[in-house]
């Protein structure tokens, strides 16, 4: 991320002044005494969207839209996973694709095929065989830096895998745990891609010794540990934190007059390509409704909504993408990426690596 964020950053939106969803529901959990013309959209925290788009939405089908957050998005989708047959919603969202073949084996989606497929790429339609799940937007995982703190230091901002481990950065970088965090295991697996099975272990143990910090999540690592976060008000202490290449442009929203360059940057060798999705959970009470919610996800109204709202990219190839976004981002040409069946037959394995070497 969607995801991600991905840049997935409800909390920084909102320090930026924007309005985030309320949802127009009672965000109740979807019993039995559910309204037939409400569907229920299970998702991470860092969900939004704006109140026009979703009303526009309610206009068009009648259904009202209820949005049940439950935490960073590998809570979330445990969540799903232990609701399985009694989902807490009709659809969830923020399911990306190193959690993706997770849900797919426990079987917590229905297959759907949602209109607009046509226009997203084929290569972030992972299920394309059998529609479980919807492609809704992508961003890349990526070390940010305070620019402030490395001009005051006069240090030079890392800019790769490597340079975590120089001796100038120890002790400054926050990380989120890849065990319950989707970005933490994006990072991880940006590890694995370069360093491969024979060496990401021996990086780690190389980062843990030069001061990396673990926290649970994204919302912790970037609004509580970074000192570069406007939410955050500066008061963390660690000058580099997993975010995404897209978060740069948050830093930014609302500043009369815009800056030349965002106050944070990008460590453009430290990038992990996510893709979020999203898909009709089995059992939803209000199938129809969920469907419509899909073919939404899915509409231009929707996906040029998505940049400046979760700041990450739409998977629409010709949804526009707005000035602030692309001029304050940084376009990642080549990020790391681990191949879903390699993430499928690993991935328990893999954590449970990580836990053991960075945790203990």
């Amino acid at each position: 991320m969607s995801t991600t964020r991905r840049i997935t950053v409800t909390a920084l939106a909102v320090a930026a002044g924007m309005t985030a969803l309320a949802a127009c529901g009672s965000g109740g959990s979807g019993g039995g005494d559910k309204d037939p013309k409400t569907v229920t959209l299970v998702s991470h925290d860092s969900f939004n969207v704006s109140k026009s788009v979703l009303a526009e939405f309610t206009e068009q089908t009648g259904y009202k839209v209820d949005v049940l957050k439950g935490g960073d998005a590998g809570k979330a989708v445990n969540q799903a996973i232990l609701s399985k047959g009694n989902p807490q919603g009709d659809v969830f969202f923020g399911i990306d694709n190193t959690l993706l073949s997770r849900g797919l084996k426990e079987g917590i989606f229905s297959p759907y095929q949602a209109k607009g497929l046509e226009s997203v790429p084929a290569e972030l339609q992972l299920d394309k065989a059998e529609h479980r799940v919807t492609p809704v937007d992508y961003g890349d995982t990526c070390v940010n830096y305070d620019r402030a703190y490395f001009a005051e230091h006069k240090i030079a901002p890392p800019e790769t895998f490597d340079d975590l481990l120089k001796p100038e950065y120890k002790g400054l970088l926050v990380t989120e745990n890849s065990a319950t965090s989707s970005p933490g295991l994006a990072f991880q697996l940006g590890t694995i891609a370069k360093y491969g099975e024979s060496g990401w272990q021996e990086y780690w143990k190389k980062l843990k010794a030069n001061g990396v910090e673990v926290v649970d999540g994204w919302e912790q690592a970037y609004n509580e540990r970074f000192s570069g976060s406007a939410a955050g008000k500066g008061k963390g202490d660690k000058p580099l934190v997993v975010s995404y290449a897209s978060s740069p442009p948050v830093e930014v929203l609302g500043k009369k007059p815009e800056p030349k360059e965002a106050p944070t940057g990008v460590a453009a060798g430290t990038c992990f390509r996510q893709v979020e999705f999203a898909g009709l959970l089995k059992g939803a009470e209000n199938e129809k409704g969920g469907k419509a919610l899909l073919d939404f996800l899915l509409s231009k109204k929707f996906q040029e909504d998505v940049p400046l709202q979760m700041f990450v990219n739409p998977a629409r190839k010709d949804a526009k993408v707005p000035e602030l976004f692309t001029k304050y981002g940084r376009k990642i040409d080549k990020p790391e990426t681990v191949a879903p069946e390699a993430i499928t037959k690993n991935r328990e394995q893999w954590i449970k690596q990580w836990s053991s070497l960075v945790l203990k």
